[in-house]
């Protein structure tokens, strides 16, 4: 058994259909490169927790197959869960405990853990996610970004192959959510895998290697981020002062969807060659300062295969 070619995660037709008829996860076929930073994106509701919850033995699929780290779950469960840290739903914490005790406490329920390391351990995972200052500071008085970061620490605790984290940004503010974000480049670069659901598609776009995109239970794409992008066309965008003019110009000339931002103007390209776009402009007297293609995101990508918008907010 390679892991390294079978993919850390592996699930063919997995499918879970909940009583009353409801399709959760439907066939899907999932492969997670050892050593990639792997999103699983998709709109609240699109099987992402139900997947996680899958492949971690927690739930038991209706059909098809899971492996993680080269072995059948949830048949392997006891086998494979040491070597996984994961954050599933928020973690479970008690807050009349600190943050240092909860750790403890996480730590002395793990049969594998020497206990005489116990201190250090827990010392390094509140180090690792910037809590030292507050590690006595009982729970209940910790934001909800202190509680993730705690959670996540609570999963550090071993050396993990695999770390598995279910929305891990939610809830937190633009600081608490960079802090993460680089952790998990860190723990990348460790040789650690992450497989990370968010429903946030820049969060995908800068932290992640790979991606896989789910809509209604389903899979719709999934592979190298830079691979999911390539296959959209990323938007054409004129810098100018003469944006009212310049817009008319851009529609006359076939782009679809021009928006104007201040001196920008925006555009989905025409099927046409841009030099003409260009020579059009200018004819018309727009003074053109700027004039080019930005590259595709994945939210481009994510409209290109699913033909629908995607709730990036919330």
């Amino acid at each position: 058994m390679d892991e390294e070619d079978d993919g850390v995660i592996r699930t063919r037709g997995l499918t879970k259909r909940y009583r009353g008829g409801q399709l959760a996860v439907d066939g899907l076929d999932l492969t997670v490169p050892a050593g990639s930073v792997f999103g699983f994106l998709g709109p609240n509701g699109s099987g992402k927790t139900t997947t996680i919850r899958m492949l971690m033995g927690l739930v038991e699929p209706t059909s098809g197959t899971a492996r993680v780290l080269g072995h059948p779950m949830p048949r392997s469960s006891r086998a494979v869960l040491p070597r996984v840290g994961a954050l599933i739903e928020g973690p479970a914490l008690y807050g009349f405990l600190t943050g240092r005790d909860n750790l403890l406490r996480y730590d002395a329920a793990d049969p594998t853990a020497d206990p005489r390391t116990r201190r250090t351990r827990v010392a390094a995972a509140l180090e690792r996610v910037g809590l030292t200052a507050a590690a006595g500071k009982k729970v209940k008085a910790y934001s909800l970004g202190m509680r993730q970061r705690l959670g996540l620490a609570a999963a550090l605790l071993q050396p993990r192959d695999l770390l598995v984290l279910d929305e891990p940004t939610n809830g937190l503010d633009p600081q608490g959510m960079r802090e993460i974000r680089s952790l998990v480049r860190e723990l990348a670069s460790d040789g650690t895998t992450v497989f990370l659901s968010s429903h946030l598609l820049d969060e995908i776009e800068q932290v992640c290697t790979h991606a896989a995109v789910m809509a209604r239970g389903r899979l719709i794409a999934q592979g190298a981020v830079a691979e999911l992008t390539a296959g959209a066309r990323g938007r054409l965008v004129v810098t100018t002062p003469d944006t009212g003019e310049a817009a008319r110009v851009l529609k006359e000339q076939g782009a679809g969807d021009v928006v104007v931002d201040e001196d920008r103007v925006t555009g989905e390209p025409p099927e046409r060659d841009l030099a003409e776009v260009n020579a059009a402009l200018v004819a018309a007297g727009v003074r053109v300062r700027g004039f080019g293609l930005e590259r595709a995101s994945l939210e481009d990508a994510f409209v290109a295969l699913t033909g629908e918008g995607f709730d990036v907010a919330g």
